[in-house]
């Protein structure tokens, strides 16, 4: 038995001492910085008290084709979460965008379309050239200037801070941060510091894929409260220290093996967790793994579990004609229960166990899937905590991610990213592992 540890390089240095998430630290979900740490931005309140009311708030969030899944997904279900009417609206001339690393999300609607609502938040998230694209809507542009001009909150991460809204000279005077390679261009624009969240007055800028759940908690806080913001941090899962080590349970270990990548099969279906099955796929494919999206359901396009509408890239059956490296499923109540009752995808998980094939889960998962089916016999497993009572060996639960030779589990969004490194790991080694949770941030370069 041994626990793996994926190590940062030298801590990030925030500018300021307080901290970015005032919540009580009998969350656990920041206890490893008392709550006074320097390692946190400036979080200043300005919202109004009548602005945290817990009525519905309006958000957009709007999409291009090269925007970053994880950014726009993560900030999507996050606030709908929270209980926020989210609109997706495309920039593009359809509502279909393929983002970053071949991810295809389908708004909600053109930004045309949207131009005259008001919205108590517009969110802007990162990816190139998709941030450039937000940049030259000129309906968009518009729309964040008078959201400026009339006091209201708007946000952006990763490229966007420097590109779009330094670019229409919203952030003159106030403190940003983007992702690193795009801070001097910021630093034209605002006074550029290396915070994983900041926030100055009604503009809220973030660094990158690894702080968007950091990032959109904030925008719930902002919203609708810091009561709110710890109801919706909860049951994420987050991971509060991203400056020291993140650890992977590993029990009899083995080698992974591929030929020429690793061929890895992602099944898809209505009431999938979007950020599990997002975060997923980026980091993988980012590792450049052959990733393949497969729909379980009779449509190639899903409704997720907040509504969020991703498109695979062939059906199941299609699928099936192949053999993986590994088979990974996402989470998400709904899109677990459609995962067991799929005779065909049960049938696939089985012949990887038998062949000692990787294979793993996430969240409601492992619970609803494997545990049913055999697939957990003689492996310690961990799931998503409510779910925990229905796996028959509870040992190692308190695991956010759990290798047991050829299974791979974990716990929910929040552990996403570590589950996917870990994947990583297991395949191209943990020096890959690590420069990829530099270069999203999720580790502090």
């Amino acid at each position: 038995m041994a626990t793996r540890h994926l190590n940062s390089l030298s801590p990030f240095t925030t500018l300021s001492k307080q901290p970015l998430f005032p919540f009580p630290t009998s969350l656990n979900l920041f206890s490893r910085f008392p709550l006074s740490s320097p390692k946190f931005s400036t979080f200043s309140a300005s919202v109004s008290a009548s602005s945290m009311a817990s009525e519905a708030k309006r958000v957009l969030v709007p999409i291009a084709n090269g925007t970053e899944p994880m950014e726009a997904v993560i900030t999507i279900d996050v606030l709908r979460r929270a209980g926020a009417e989210v609109t997706v609206a495309s920039v593009e001339k359809g509502l279909q965008v393929d983002a970053c690393h071949s991810v295809k999300i389908v708004a909600d609607a053109l930004i045309n379309d949207c131009s005259q609502t008001v919205f108590d938040l517009i969110s802007l998230p990162g990816g190139m050239p998709g941030a450039s694209t937000l940049k030259d809507s000129a309906t968009l542009k518009s729309m964040v200037e008078k959201q400026a001009a009339d006091g209201r909150l708007h946000a952006a991460i990763c490229a966007a801070p420097a590109v779009a809204l330094g670019s229409w000279g919203l952030l003159k005077g106030l403190k940003a941060t983007c992702y690193p390679s795009f801070m001097e261009q910021l630093s034209s624009s605002a006074t550029a510091v290396e915070s994983r969240v900041q926030q100055d007055g009604t503009v809220v800028t973030s660094r990158g894929p690894g702080t968007a759940m950091e990032y959109s908690v904030t925008l719930v806080e902002q919203l609708y409260g810091k009561e709110k913001a710890e109801g919706v941090a909860g049951p994420l899962i987050m991971r509060s220290n991203h400056e020291g080590e993140y650890l992977i349970r590993e029990l009899n270990s083995m080698q992974w093996t591929f030929n020429d990548c690793p061929q890895i099969l992602v099944p898809i279906a209505d009431g999938s967790e979007e950020m599990e099955a997002v975060i997923i796929i980026d980091v993988l494919r980012r590792a450049k793994a052959k990733v393949v999206v497969a729909s379980v359901g009779e449509k190639l396009e899903i409704l997720a579990s907040r509504n969020v509408k991703l498109v695979a890239d062939m059906h199941l059956d299609e699928a099936a004609q192949s053999s993986y490296d590994l088979i990974v499923l996402p989470g998400g109540l709904g899109g677990a229960q459609a995962f067991a009752a799929s005779e065909k995808l049960v049938e696939m998980l089985k012949k990887q166990r038998e062949s000692n094939k990787p294979y793993g889960a996430i969240c409601a998962s492992p619970a609803l899937v494997f545990e049913p089916h055999g697939l957990l016999k003689g492996k310690k497993a961990t799931a998503f905590p409510a779910m925990c009572n229905k796996l028959s060996d509870p040992s190692e639960i308190e695991n956010r991610v759990v290798v047991d030779g050829n299974l791979i589990t974990s716990r929910g969004p929040g552990t996403s990213i570590e589950f996917a490194l870990a994947i990583v790991e297991k395949f191209f080694g943990r020096q890959k592992a690590i420069e990829l949770a530099k270069v999203m941030l999720f580790v502090n370069p």
